[in-house]
């Protein structure tokens, strides 16, 4: 990270007593935040962290080497996304939701489907995400560590987004705290439904609407 990023968080803490243990605070400077705040991402440790707004604009520059990165605010719909029944068997995901991004650290896409326990994740063939790339090329665009392609292929539903990452460790949370029994229960169901109505809500749609997917 750079020089000054650091210096201006030292002179943030410089300037702070011991923080208040009320309410949620800023991972960074230890400023109180309100329930809906910003994040970014620790690159190296693939961690997310909440911050407030000035602390979340020192990570912003995406051309700058730093060891945080600002989690952008960026929703994107593809309706005629190319990703067939062969394509999806060939990344090895077990079940119908997942989200894909890419780590500049490890170099490699990793794919993660959420579960009772948490986010499982499965290191996804080179091959086999170069191939949906090429079909794909707005995938180029998503951003290394803070972005994800995020995929709801539960029953006949073939929904593709590209959003922030803390979204999809959102989904994760939801289904981690609410599963019950082999099947998740009706109530889960629900509030992912609910999720996804809400990206559909802010997904800006990119491309013509499909003809049809596998």
């Amino acid at each position: 990270m750079s020089g000054s990023a650091f210096d201006v968080l030292a002179r943030i803490r410089a300037n702070r007593g011991a923080p208040e243990p009320v309410g949620e605070r800023c991972e960074m400077c230890s400023e109180t935040i309100a329930d809906e705040h910003q994040h970014v991402v620790n690159v190296e440790g693939r961690q997310l962290m909440c911050v407030c707004r000035g602390c979340y604009l020192l990570f912003t520059d995406t051309d700058a080497e730093l060891r945080y990165r600002a989690v952008p605010d960026r929703y994107l719909a593809f309706p005629d996304f190319a990703f067939d029944r062969r394509q999806w068997e060939a990344l090895q995901i077990p079940v119908g939701l997942a989200f894909f991004l890419y780590s500049s650290q490890r170099g490699e896409v990793s794919g993660f489907y959420p579960s009772p326990a948490g986010a499982t994740e499965s290191l996804l063939g080179l091959e086999a995400w170069e191939e949906l790339e090429a079909a794909n090329p707005i995938l180029r665009e998503m951003e290394p560590d803070v972005e994800a392609l995020l995929v709801n292929r539960v029953g006949n539903i073939r929904a593709y987004y590209l959003v922030s990452i803390d979204r999809c460790y959102e989904l994760v949370g939801l289904i981690r705290s609410g599963w019950r029994g082999l099947s998740g229960g009706t109530e889960v169901w629900r509030t992912i439904d609910g999720f996804f109505k809400d990206v559909e809500s802010k997904a800006k749609q990119v491309g013509e609407p499909p003809t049809a997917h596998a």
